[in-house]
């Protein structure tokens, strides 16, 4: 059974950091897309990055420079490190993978998401 289950959100002060971890269980990251969307308050759910199962890194412009994906294939999790946060990514940040690519709003599976909140 594919399940994702992301953590380590929660309320940070602009400009600073945050590493948001999503463990994957019941397929291996190295044949899935794995990634992270967001959808803050009133807004359509957006792409942030994603990892390819070729280990490719893609990035949404909005967040190039400060955010970096990374996996571990052997513990089937996915990091999103965000840097010099800022009130406009307050969001809930969701875990998305997907055979297919690129990863989109209707991809395959989902997590629950975790909460950011950035304050000014």
């Amino acid at each position: 059974q594919v399940q994702l289950v992301e953590s380590g959100g929660g309320l940070v002060q602009a400009g600073g950091s945050l590493r948001l971890s999503c463990k994957a269980a019941g397929f291996s990251l190295a044949s899935y897309n794995i990634g992270w969307f967001r959808q803050a308050p009133g807004k359509e759910r957006e792409f942030v990055a994603a990892v390819r199962w070729t280990g490719s890194s893609h990035y949404a412009s909005n967040v190039q420079g400060r955010c970096a994906i990374s996996r571990d294939i052997a513990t089937k999790m996915v990091y999103l490190q965000i840097n010099n946060l800022k009130p406009e990514d307050t969001a809930v940040y969701y875990c998305a993978a997907d055979q297919a690519w690129p990863l989109r709003v209707t991809s395959a599976y989902w997590g629950q998401g975790t909460r950011v909140i950035v304050s000014s």
